[in-house]
Formats: C-alpha cells, sequence, structure tokens
C-alpha cells in the first residue's frame, strides 16, 4: 500500500527500506556493549498487527542471557555511580540527539511493530529523546544533600546515592517512550540498567541500544536481553544482581512480579492497569468534553494505560451527549498505520483481538446496550481490505457500573457509557473499581471540580483536558494501579538511596561501658 510520497515527513522509500530492514536482521541482546544471539541460537518471531505476517524475528533469551545482562551492569555500576554528574549529563544529551537524529528509523520501527499510526508515533519517538534531555538536567542537580545542623553540636546532612542495577521490563504498547521514560533517570543517577522488552513488539529497543552505541555510552551501563515474559522477565525478578524492577504492565502480572521479587526484598515501581473515569457534568464544557473523551480512548487504538474508558454523564445530558459520542465513534478513521489519515490503526496481536473481542461478547451478555461498533474491522475507511489484520471497530456501549466490561480494563478501542444522577453519584461510581491511575472531570464548577481532585480515588486528575504528560509532575496510580510514583525528582525515590551522615563539631560524650565499678 502506497498513501502518498511522504507519511508523516518521512518519504515512502525511507518507510520501505526500514521494512526491508526489520525482515533481514534479527533483534539481538545488548550485553556489556556488544551485540549477542541466545546461546541456544533460537529466535521468535514479532508480527505486523496489519497483516500479521512476520515482521522479524528477535533473539529469544532466557535465564543465561539474563545473567550475563546482570553481571555486566552490577560490574558496570562500580564505575558509573562514581562517574561525575555533568559526564552522565553529557552522555544522556548525546542519546537524546541521536535519537532526533534516528526518529524517522525509530517511527517506522514503532508504527510497523505495534500498530500505531505513523503520525502518533513520531510524537512518542520526540518524547523519547525529551526523556533524556530532561533527565539530563536533573543529573547535576537531583543529588544534592540537606544538613540539619543541631545546635553548634552536631552536624548531619542528607543525601542520595545510585541504588544499583535497575531490572526494567516495559510493554508494547509504547516501548520505546516507556522504555526511555524509565532507561534515562536511571543513567541521570547513576544506576545502570537491563531492559526487557515486551515480545510482541522488539524492535525499537534493539535500535536504541544502536544508540547507546553510538553514543559510546560504557559497556555494561545499558543492557538488553530480548525474549518472554515468563522466560526472561522472569529470570530478571529473580536475579540478585539486579535489586530494582520498574515494570509498566497489567495488573496481574505485577501480582505475579510483586510474589517473586518479594522473596529477594527487591524494590519495585508497579504501573499497572486502569478503568479511569471521565465524569461530565451538565454545566461542562460539552465541545472540549466531546474532543477529550473520544480522544482519551480510542486514540492510541485504545491501547492505552490511562485511557477513559468509562464515561460518567449527567442524567440530564447522558442521551443527548453519548449520542454525539456514538456519532464521532462511528466516522472515526480505521485504516492502515502509515495511511496519514488513519486514527485507528490495528491492535497489537491476534491473541489481544480476541481478548476484546471476548469482552464485547461479555458487554452483550450482560445486556450493556451496544451503540456503535462492537466487531472487526474488514475494510478501512478507504475501502482496502482489512481482513488479515487485527482491526476493531471503536465500539461504545451504555451499561451499568458493576458490569464487566466497566469493571475490568479491556485495553482497546471500548468505551462503557454510565449515567449518575449528580455529584455524590458520579463519585461513587467513579470509584467504584479496584483500579486508580487516572480520573478526568469535565464542569465549569471550579469549586466542585476540586472536591472530587480530592476525593477521587486516582494517582492523576485531569480537569477539563485529556491526558496531558508534564515530565516534572508525579506519574504513577492507587489501588490496583500501582503502588509508586516517577517522574521529575519524584522518580528519585525509587533509583536512588537516601542516606543520612552525622558528624560531631565537639568530641561527643560516649558512655564507657566495660571499665567497671
Amino acid at each position: 500500500m502506497r498513501y502518498a510520497d511522504r507519511v508523516a515527513g518521512i518519504p515512502w522509500e525511507r518507510i520501505e527500506e526500514i521494512r526491508k530492514r526489520l525482515g533481514e536482521r534479527p533483534a539481538l541482546h545488548f550485553i556489556a556493549g556488544a551485540f549477542v544471539p541466545s546461546e541456544s541460537g533460537e529466535t521468535f518471531p514479532s508480527l505486523d498487527p496489519a497483516t500479521n505476517e512476520v515482521l522479524g524475528v528477535a533473539a529469544r533469551g532466557g535465564e543465561k542471557e539474563v545473567d550475563r545482562a546482570a553481571r555486566a551492569a552490577h560490574e558496570a555500576f562500580a564505575r558509573w555511580s562514581r562517574t561525575p554528574a555533568r559526564e552522565r549529563k553529557r552522555y544522556l544529551l548525546r542519546i537524546a540527539e541521536l535519537i532526533e537524529k534516528h526518529a524517522d528509523e525509530l517511527a517506522v520501527m514503532e508504527c510497523l511493530d505495534a500498530g500505531q499510526a505513523l503520525r502518533i508515533v513520531r510524537a512518542q519517538v520526540a518524547r523519547a529523546a525529551e526523556n533524556f534531555a530532561f533527565y539530563a538536567e536533573y543529573a547535576e542537580h537531583a543529588m544534592e544533600d540537606r544538613t540539619y545542623p543541631v545546635d553548634r553540636d552536631w552536624l548531619y546532612y542528607a543525601l542520595r546515592v545510585p541504588a544499583g542495577p535497575v531490572g526494567i521490563i516495559t510493554p508494547w504498547n509504547a516501548p520505546l517512550m516507556l522504555s526511555t521514560w524509565r532507561i534515562a533517570p536511571a543513567l541521570a543517577f547513576g544506576d545502570t540498567v537491563v531492559l526487557k522488552p515486551a515480545e510482541w513488539s522488539p524492535f525499537t529497543a534493539s535500535k536504541l541500544a544502536e544508540i547507546v552505541q553510538e553514543a559510546d555510552l560504557p559497556p555494561g551501563v545499558f543492557n538488553l536481553v530480548q525474549g518472554f515474559g515468563e522466560e526472561a522477565g522472569a529470570a530478571l525478578v529473580a536475579h540478585p544482581l539486579v535489586p530494582l524492577i520498574t515494570l509498566t504492565g497489567e495488573t496481574e502480572t505485577g501480582k505475579i512480579v510483586m510474589k517473586n521479587a518479594a522473596q529477594h526484598l527487591k524494590r519495585l515501581s508497579l504501573e499497572l492497569g486502569g478503568k479511569s473515569p471521565a465524569l461530565v457534568f451538565a454545566d461542562a464544557d460539552l465541545e472540549r468534553a466531546l474532543d477529550a473523551v473520544v480522544f482519551q480512548i480510542y486514540s492510541f487504538n485504545g491501547e492505552r494505560c490511562t485511557a477513559s474508558s468509562r464515561l460518567l454523564v449527567e442524567e440530564g445530558i447522558f442521551e443527548d451527549f453519548v449520542g454525539r459520542v456514538a456519532e464521532r465513534a462511528a466516522r472515526i478513521r480505521v485504516g492502515h498505520p502509515l495511511d496519514p489519515e488513519t486514527e485507528v490503526g490495528p491492535l497489537i496481536h491476534p491473541e489481544h483481538l480476541r481478548r476484546v473481542l471476548g469482552y464485547i461478547e461479555a458487554g452483550k451478555a450482560e445486556g450493556a446496550r451496544l451503540l456503535v461498533g462492537g466487531e472487526r474491522a474488514l475494510t478501512s475507511y478507504r475501502g482496502e481490505d482489512l481482513s488479515r489484520g487485527n482491526y476493531l471497530k471503536p465500539t461504545l456501549f451504555v451499561g451499568e457500573n458493576g458490569m464487566k466490561i466497566a469493571q475490568e480494563e479491556i485495553f482497546g478501542p471500548v468505551l462503557v457509557a454510565i449515567p449518575f444522577k449528580d455529584e455524590e453519584d458520579g463519585l461513587k461510581k467513579a470509584n467504584d473499581t479496584k483500579y486508580g491511575l487516572a480520573a478526568y472531570v469535565f464542569t465549569r464548577d471550579l469549586e466542585r471540580a476540586h472536591r472530587l481532585a480530592l476525593e477521587l480515588q486516582a494517582g492523576m486528575v485531569y480537569l477539563n483536558s485529556h491526558n496531558v504528560r508534564h515530565l516534572p509532575t508525579p506519574f504513577g496510580g492507587v489501588k490496583a494501579s500501582g503502588d509508586r510514583r516517577e517522574g521529575g525528582f519524584y522518580a528519585l525515590d525509587f533509583y536512588t538511596d537516601l542516606k543520612s551522615v552525622g558528624l560531631p563539631l565537639r568530641p561527643p560524650h560516649v558512655p564507657k561501658f566495660g571499665q567497671g565499678g
């Protein structure tokens, strides 16, 4: 398929060249500064979500590869943790520059591998570069200490030191952006890294390793092991030389990681699932709310942890507002992710498509009213054949908050609209879920907005807006959505250890033991 001479500013010939490269060069492990295959020689395929044809293969790592990577990270930590902050800053800025230099290749790789629309992926690549540039500045200033003088007798001071090698396990929906969001602070604060990307989207991780190599980062500071979660991921969680594990993934995966990591008393940062509510009140700017609600659930193919997948609307405007959402959802352009006009592309994998379709059937069985979608998209908005891919029509149900489709994370373009009576009822329904990642409130009553911001059980609340990430602010959830915050200075609590040092300014009195009498 060829839609234009350029897509998102990238010449079509360049796109074809990158696709060909994915098919010819396997995604290898990157350990101690070198690209290596698995000892077994095994590989696994990665599918193109648009056709389910094999896009390329990646090395299948396991305990042996994780052990080599963990030892490399452990050995490099002794040097990297003592590297001057100014020098670490230069490395991070160099990586940011190289991500921008290779932005076209990274964007096309992720578009083909994850099925996200290329114009959206371009923005994610820019964010990946920004992650490194942002934390480069933190490298010099975040570790500053605080002093605590006690009268004229003691001087105490607190300082932060690098915590050790970090195991980073990333998801398949935005693999580059979400991996760099963890790698950048780890390197900035003096930690080393072992990255295990999701097996459904392995390619940009290997390209990032090439960039790290081009930046001349010391061997062992960044390591990559490709492979399956139950093999490479489990081995990473269990390895004794990796004391920190950070994961973005499903809540059930988080439970398994927490259980396995407990045997080693590892520090965890878990960013897990969500079932985020969007509360729309009758006094809201309904045009803005409509735009935000539609974008927040249907962009990113619905595969977004902060998606507002529950739409709570005040009863007086419910039918009208939900009707307008239905009209917009029905007009969303479903098509190939390389089509510059595509708004929703294919889901990541046939297995995930079956999972999402299973939830749609569950919604029908529970009596939810299906307004739009609910089935595979077999043709694009242009009339092209999509039957080989994992395409799903944007879907909208009217249901009740206790239904399965309103309680469990679907991770697809499926929205459930639910009416509420008043502020108290809306708040009760919004909080009636095991998740607590994000929440969205649309109202012109700012007192109400701030009341709800305090009472909503969510790590992040957006007032009259969709999710707009600001890197210095804390990111994370409550309840089954996670247990830590990352972003800005908040990341220090995970990636560094806080140490207290006491110095007497005059000889202190020490009780004399063992002198007898």
